[in-house]
């Protein structure tokens, strides 16, 4: 008996299939976003909002601080490649989850460090992560778990805005050193 080989579109199925999501929000979208790029097992890395009461945010809306959105990602993954658990080990590598509604100099509530869990699996994995974080910082850890309502992709200006804008002030100045210190401390991860 032969088999007939998988078809493109075959293949492209059952990779969307094994595919899972998390949303995560730590501070700036961009600064995030860039920690997954190239990540063995992450298919997709965009900036996105979350967490407010407006059902169409935009960035301007949301940087106002007025929507209740937070600066969040959406990550693709596949977990048989790369687990959540170490997904979120990045996110708390990237931003420092004891500053409440602020990453550095960027503040309100939409930069605060949020996990959108999207099952009752990913919430008591975040959960255990968060307690275990609570030994390595010596402040208390102000990450919330939220849900993830008006999610919205971002507007198509801010995905992959490091990587298209790496002179400029703010990503040279804020983003590039992040995105370095995950990138030395998780080596291993990064194709």
């Amino acid at each position: 008996m032969t088999h007939k080989p998988e078809s493109n579109l075959q293949k492209s199925r059952r990779l969307a299939l094994a595919m899972e999501r998390m949303i995560v929000g730590g501070g700036c979208f961009w600064c995030v976003e860039g920690a997954y790029k190239q990540i063995h097992g992450v298919e997709s890395a965009l900036p996105a909002y979350a967490g407010g009461h407006d059902p169409h945010p935009t960035y301007q809306a949301v940087c106002s601080g007025t929507t209740g959105h937070a600066e969040v990602v959406e990550v693709q993954f596949d977990p048989t490649v790369i687990s959540y658990e170490t997904l979120l080990e990045v996110f708390f590598t990237v931003h420092d989850p004891t500053q409440l509604n602020r990453q550095g100099n960027d503040i309100g509530t939409q930069y605060r460090s949020c996990i959108m869990p999207l099952s009752e699996e990913q919430r008591a994995t975040a959960e255990a992560i968060i307690a275990d974080m609570g030994n390595v910082y010596d402040d208390p850890i102000v990450t919330t778990l939220e849900e993830p309502i008006h999610f919205l992709i971002a507007e198509k200006k801010h995905h992959d805005y490091y990587a298209r804008n790496p002179y400029q002030g703010y990503c040279a100045a804020v983003v590039g050193p992040k995105i370095a210190k995950v990138r030395a401390k998780h080596a291993h991860l990064y194709r």
